[in-house]
């Protein structure tokens, strides 16, 4: 039997009391109990391993909890799968995605839906018109292999709105947009909440916490250590409550002022796009000195992985002069010849790309590491070298793992970014490019990540950061450039740019915004 309206209105959307739930050799939720009423915007907040992906997976039916209670609308309810959680009325958008790359977005979500003989015409037409209303763009007939990291989380995210969730889970759903897209989808977002629609929400930009969310509960070591009201706190206050300890900010230096010489070039670099309906680089010019951090914005699906595809020498330029390491032409070389003279990169897919998901932490450190750290004696490697390497880095970026024979794949998302950056960093490159990186990390490791990059230009490195978040750009660049349509605009100092300038940009607007724009 259906409780009544006024039944539902006395209970929270969702209470959660006593989840435990442990896995051999680690408890990933303890104890853990929080309420999210109807209408309410909360948000779960800890460092990365606190424990947060493993809860959410049990409150959609991925996993079953070891004890405790999860309540709907004051009722006890078992939720054995994810059918029965989008039974309920339980949307959710993963951070990592469920895709399937041989198929088209019409077929992906076809598949997430829990009626996927519908009639295809039809859905298409409603992807076209949520897609478009959200300003997340999406194009049905596209094979998902072709779309970038951040198209692929359109598809998840669009997917979910399509079957008008009471309650909806977000994780991290904001990375890959521009900040005028953030706005409409907070809008969007506080819509459905005056709809009655409860949202729990995940993310590590903590600003983005206090404009959006009603109620916070932070986890640490997979417990519940506190809750707060997100718009009395700081994003200092916060981090500290996640971290458990004084929050370090990421202390600048001023390296554009005495950037040393230039490190790379790019000249006229066209290249067509590595994937069918993918953009084309189109004429960049960029330079790159000693010392400098520039950092290249852009909403994603602009030409991002086929630009660092172009540095790293993982796709070769038409000319050898479209790309220049220290007055040297490398255009036509491979990403080994490039590595040898000076150059480490960082791509934006953690898994499969930066590093082999079922190899070990010791085995992955060999990968991009063996030649420049000397892992090779007489043509063989040096496995002990390798490891001892694998431990500095867990060390100096305090990635969560066992030892360094764990599987990558076994990491958290963000605890294997921090090894994947820091295994680049510790290489001490002259020229170093990184996208994303600090996609899905916490503020806590976000820092220490940023305060590596800067002390790394600091010793006069070249730095290339593309990312999507422009507040990391702001705090890491002492310039910015955009790219957008496989172009990249003129750099501009850091220090004088405006948000909405750079916003504008990453949208195809070019000029200079009217003052008092909204």
């Amino acid at each position: 039997m259906e409780p009544s309206d006024k039944a539902v209105k006395e209970h929270p959307r969702l209470e959660l009391s006593g989840i435990t739930k442990a896995f051999p050799g680690v408890i990933a939720n303890s104890d853990v109990g929080f309420k999210v009423a109807p209408g309410e915007i909360h948000a779960l907040l800890g460092e990365n391993g606190a424990g947060k992906s493993t809860l959410v997976k049990q409150i959609y039916g991925i996993l079953k909890p070891d004890s405790g209670s999860i309540l709907w609308d004051g009722r006890e309810v078992d939720i054995p799968s994810p059918h029965a959680a989008r039974a309920l009325g339980i949307g959710m958008v993963f951070q990592h995605f469920s895709l399937f790359e041989a198929m088209t977005v019409l077929e992906n979500v076809a598949l997430g839906m829990d009626d996927p003989g519908k009639d295809r015409v039809a859905l298409a037409k409603r992807i076209r018109q949520v897609s478009e209303s959200y300003g997340l763009p999406l194009d049905p007939a596209r094979e998902v292999h072709t779309l970038s990291v951040g198209e692929r989380q359109r598809i998840e995210i669009v997917r979910c709105l399509l079957q008008s969730p009471r309650l909806l889970v977000m994780d991290e759903p904001t990375s890959v947009l521009t900040p005028q897209e953030v706005g409409k989808l907070f809008e969007t977002l506080r819509k459905l909440k005056s709809e009655g629609c409860s949202i729990l929400y995940i993310s590590h930009k903590l600003n983005e916490i206090k404009e959006l969310c009603d109620g916070a509960t932070i986890l640490r070591g997979g417990k519940v250590v506190a809750a707060c009201n997100p718009r009395e706190e700081t994003a200092r206050s916060m981090a500290q409550l996640m971290i458990g300890a004084e929050f370090r900010s990421v202390a600048r230096r001023e390296g554009g002022k005495d950037a040393g010489p230039v490190r790379m070039e790019l000249k006229a670099l066209s290249m067509a796009p590595e994937m069918a309906h993918g953009v084309p680089l189109k004429s960049i010019n960029l330079s790159l000195r000693g010392g400098e951090i520039l950092g290249i914005a852009g909403v994603a699906g602009n030409g991002q992985g086929d630009l660092l595809a172009a540095i790293a020498g993982e796709r070769k330029a038409a000319t050898a002069g479209a790309v220049v390491m220290d007055g040297k032409p490398v255009g036509r070389l491979g990403p080994a010849a490039r590595r040898k003279l000076g150059l480490c990169t960082v791509p934006e897919e953690r898994n499969g790309h930066g590093a082999v998901p079922d190899m070990s932490l010791t085995d992955n450190a060999m990968l991009s590491a063996h030649k420049r750290m000397g892992f090779m004696k007489g043509g063989f490697l040096d496995t002990a070298k390798s490891r001892s390497f694998a431990a500095e880095v867990i060390k100096r970026f305090d990635v969560r793992t066992p030892g360094t024979e764990t599987a990558a794949g076994s990491l958290s998302g963000g605890n294997l970014q921090k090894f994947i950056v820091g295994r680049e960093i510790l290489q001490k490159p002259e020229i170093l490019v990184v996208a994303q990186p600090t996609w899905g990390v916490d503020a806590a490791a976000a820092a220490t990540i940023q305060q590596a990059l800067v002390d790394l230009a600091a010793t006069g490195s070249a730095i290339l950061v593309i990312s999507q978040d422009l507040d990391e750009l702001l705090t890491l660049s002492d310039r910015i450039a955009v790219i957008n349509a496989g172009q990249v605009s003129e750099a501009m100092p850091a220090a004088t740019v405006s948000v909405e300038e750079i916003g504008l940009l990453m949208g195809g607007i070019h000029g200079t915004p009217e003052k008092g724009a909204a």
